[in-house]
């Protein structure tokens, strides 16, 4: 009977969530419940309440009304940090995107969740804050893009280098780097090294085990949702949780968790928010079909020339952080160009980004960090991703975003999905 009960269930809510693709909810702060008022906070849902969850309770100019979690020790750990306050607890997010109170829908899953989720909460009519990697495969990317977009839902990726706090090891913020390129004094095309002796940590200790033990599952954690589209494996504890970035149905190691945070600022400094490279190549040991391994190193090249470099053995320890023909960026913005900072006082600051994401909410403005721009910068990491799987190098095409001639990769964009997932 149990199990007739929870098929009824999903039933219903895959039901309710056809229906929303034909009509959207309009939230609270739109009309319906009346107008919010600019001194009022924003409603939100946190899916996802681990450590990183957890962390985002408290952004300024909102509060949380419902929190969602498949582990029912998270759910506890987040209540008690909450206390009573009237939120609402769920282990379904697909309850959660349908309640009329909420405003924004907070992803904080591990990613292969990210895209799912964020596109149901965009066409039940919720502006979504998600955590990066914005999504765990190029075509999730394209998918939630066109249901933001189709449902005129605001969106911010939750990788903040671009606008504010100092950039790793460059001892600044990413405001003079993007100033400086685009002085031109640095010259032009451009090659940018992420590596350890530039102030970037690819943190190799996210790697997965081979030959995993079958292990009891936690009778608090519902192991089968937590799964939801990636392939069924037996459980083991290091599969879920803090490890799960060790795994390729779930993440890709350190790329996958601090990529998008060094690559979008990057992405962003060079001009390439409408475009993605030309071409990927990869330096890497033959990875394990499960379990992620580590690399020595990833080079992207565009079509103008620019190149980003990826070290991951830091073999260069005097490269500089942006090279051009006209001069070197180090970290700590040292450069080789004499009297840099009286120079770029001649030239205009960058254009100002829309970067509170309540007010983008309340006046319906673009967030600086959105599902365009910043689908484009995962995409970065998920070409990684897929060049390492087949310790290839691939060509892509940034307009079709597709790769060129090669069915192997092309497979990988859309990978499918365990039922009834779907995006």
């Amino acid at each position: 009977m149990a199990k007739q009960n929870s098929d009824s269930r999903r039933a219903f809510l895959k039901n309710s969530l056809g229906a929303l693709a034909a009509f959207t909810i309009i939230p609270r702060h739109v009309m319906g419940r009346g107008y919010l008022a600019p001194s009022d906070q924003l409603t939100k849902a946190v899916i996802g309440t681990g450590g990183m969850g957890r962390g985002h309770f408290g952004y300024a100019g909102t509060r949380v009304v419902a929190i969602c979690d498949v582990d029912r020790s998270h759910l506890k750990l987040a209540m008690d940090q909450l206390g009573d306050k009237g939120v609402k607890t769920f282990s379904d997010y697909r309850e959660v995107i349908t309640l009329p109170e909420v405003d924004i829908v907070h992803v904080a899953t591990p990613p292969h969740w990210h895209g799912i989720i964020a596109a149901d909460a965009a066409r039940a009519g919720k502006d979504i804050w998600c955590e990066k990697p914005m999504t765990a495969t190029i075509g999730e990317g394209k998918r939630l893009v066109e249901a933001v977009q189709q449902h005129g839902r605001i969106f911010r990726l939750n990788t903040w280098f671009r606008f504010e706090d100092r950039f790793y090891g460059m001892g600044t913020t990413v405001k003079p780097i993007k100033k400086l390129v685009e002085s031109g004094l640095l010259g032009w095309p451009l090659k940018v090294t992420v590596s350890k002796h530039t102030g970037f940590d690819w943190k190799f200790f996210w790697v997965g085990k081979t030959n995993l033990d079958t292990m009891p599952v936690p009778k608090e954690l519902d192991y089968d949702m937590w799964l939801g589209p990636a392939p069924f494996r037996p459980y083991n504890a290091h599969r879920v949780h803090q490890t799960f970035r060790g795994y390729w149905d779930y993440d890709g190691g350190g790329l996958g968790d601090m990529g998008q945070h060094y690559l979008d600022p990057i992405q962003y400094f060079l001009g390439k928010d409408d475009t993605s490279p030309v071409s990927v190549e990869v330096d890497a040991p033959q990875q394990h079909p499960d379990a992620v391994g580590t690399w020595r190193r990833i080079t992207y090249t565009y079509a103008d020339g620019c190149q980003i470099v990826l070290d991951g053995d830091g073999k260069d320890e005097k490269a500089a952080y942006i090279e051009g023909p006209k001069g070197k960026l180090y970290p700590g913005f040292k450069s080789d160009i004499p009297d840099l900072e009286k120079k770029l006082a001649a030239f205009p600051d960058p254009a100002p980004q829309q970067t509170d994401f309540v007010d983008a909410v309340k006046n319906r403005k673009k967030f600086a960090l959105n599902e365009e721009n910043g689908h484009r910068s995962c995409t970065l990491v998920n070409m990684g991703k897929i060049a390492l799987r087949l310790n290839r190098s691939l060509k892509f095409d940034p307009v079709k975003q597709e790769f060129i001639d090669d069915a192997g990769a092309n497979a990988l964009i859309f990978q499918p999905m365990r039922g009834p997932w779907t995006i």
